[in-house]
C-alpha cells in the first residue's frame, strides 16, 4: 500500500497517540531498486491531525520532497492533540522509528524533541520565536542540531487582534486562552499586551493546560462580561471555539486551522510557504549540511481567514472591507 493511516489510543491516563503515515517501504538506510536511499522523516505536532479537506503541512513537505527526487521516502507523522505533557513519550516513539530528520510544529513539539535528541537535525515548520524560546542561539547562525522557519508567532497574534477589534468595533473586553506550559506564551502574551493597550482593550488572561479547564474558564468569562476570545494555537482550537460559540462570542487565533475548526478569524502564515521552505531545509540537510549553520528562515506570506458560517451563528456582520481582504472565506 502506498499509504496507511493508523491510530492506537494507549488508555486514558496515558498520552494518546496519533500516526499518520505514508509510503513505509523497509527499513531504514535500505536502498530502493533505482538505488536512492530511503531516508526516514518524522513529524511531531503539537496539534491536531488536519480534518479531511483541510491544507496538510505533512503532506506538502512529504510531496515536496517527492518532486525534489527523494522517491524512496519514509514518512510517519505523530499529533499530540493539543497534549503538551504527551509530547515527551511521542518523543521518544518517533525516536524509535530512527529517523534521518525530525521535522516539528510549535514551539511545545519542538523543545520535546530537542531534549530528546541532540545529533538528529530538527527542522521547524512554523515555531514562534525560536530565539526567545532557547531553541537556536540566533536566526543566522543556529548553533545546533534545530533549523527551519520561524513563523513570526507573536506579531501574528498581535495582528489577529488588531483585526478582530476591527470585525467588532465596540470590543473592550478580550479573554485571551493562554498554554500554561507552553515556553512560546510569554513572548506571545508580550506581543499582544501593548497590542491591546494601543486598542483600548482590557484583556482577560487565563492560562489553562489543556480542554478540560475551557469549561471553568469560559463561566468566569461570562461573569466577567468578556465580549471575544483570543486563543492560543497550542491549545486544542475545535472545543475552545465551539464553547466560544455557545457563549456567543467571536473567536480569533492566529493559525488557519482554527477557522476551519469553527473559530472566527486568524490572520496566519501561508502553510504552503512554509512547507516549501521546510524542504528546501530538509533537502539540503540530507545533501549534507549542518543544521547549525543552516540560517532560520523566516515566512513573509500571511492570509486572513474568516469563516462565515460561524459569524452568522454570531450574528456578526463581517464589513465588506474586510471580506474583501480576506484571503480564505468558509461560506
Amino acid at each position: 500500500m502506498d499509504r496507511f493511516r493508523d491510530t492506537a489510543c494507549v488508555g486514558a491516563r496515558r498520552p494518546v497517540l496519533a500516526l499518520l503515515g505514508a509510503a513505509l517501504l523497509g527499513p531504514a538506510g535500505l536502498r530502493a531498486q533505482d538505488g536512492s536511499k530511503a531516508w526516514r522523516i518524522a513529524f511531531l505536532a503539537a496539534g491536531s491531525a488536519p480534518r479531511p479537506g483541510q491544507f496538510s503541512t505533512f503532506d506538502a513537505i512529504t510531496a515536496g520532497l517527492r518532486e525534489r527526487g527523494y522517491g524512496a521516502l519514509q514518512t510517519r507523522a505523530w499529533f499530540a492533540d493539543g497534549r503538551t505533557d504527551a509530547l515527551p513519550a511521542l518523543a521518544q516513539h518517533l525516536l524509535a522509528w530512527q529517523p534521518d530528520v525530525i521535522v516539528t510544529n510549535l514551539t511545545p513539539a519542538t523543545l520535546a524533541v530537542q531534549r530528546a535528541t541532540r545529533s538528529i537535525p530538527i527542522v521547524m515548520a512554523g515555531t514562534g520565536d525560536p530565539v526567545a524560546t532557547g531553541l537556536v542561539q540566533s536566526l543566522a547562525r543556529p548553533g545546533g542540531n534545530v533549523t527551519g522557519v520561524s513563523a513570526l508567532g507573536p506579531e501574528l497574534a498581535a495582528k489577529s487582534i488588531e483585526l478582530l477589534r476591527e470585525l467588532q468595533p465596540g470590543l473592550k473586553r478580550l479573554g485571551v486562552l493562554a498554554h500554561a506550559t507552553d515556553s512560546f506564551t510569554p513572548a506571545m502574551l508580550a506581543a499582544v499586551m501593548p497590542a491591546a493597550a494601543a486598542l483600548g482593550l482590557q484583556l482577560q488572561v487565563e492560562r489553562v493546560a489543556g480542554p478540560g479547564d475551557y469549561a471553568a474558564v469560559f463561566e468566569r468569562w461570562r461573569r466577567q462580561q468578556a465580549e471575544a476570545v483570543f486563543v492560543q494555537p497550542s491549545l486544542p482550537g475545535a472545543p475552545a471555539a465551539e464553547l466560544a460559540l455557545q457563549h456567543g462570542l467571536p473567536s480569533c487565533s492566529f493559525v488557519r486551522g482554527f477557522v476551519a475548526q469553527g473559530g472566527l478569524l486568524a490572520y496566519a502564515n501561508d502553510l504552503a510557504e512554509i512547507a516549501r521552505l521546510v524542504v528546501d531545509a530538509v533537502d539540503r540537510i540530507l545533501r549534507g549540511a549542518s543544521p547549525a549553520q543552516l540560517p532560520v528562515q523566516q515566512n513573509t506570506r500571511f492570509g486572513l481567514l474568516i469563516n462565515l458560517r460561524t459569524a452568522r451563528a454570531l450574528g456578526v456582520a463581517v464589513p465588506p472591507v474586510l471580506l474583501a481582504r480576506a484571503t480564505e472565506v468558509l461560506e
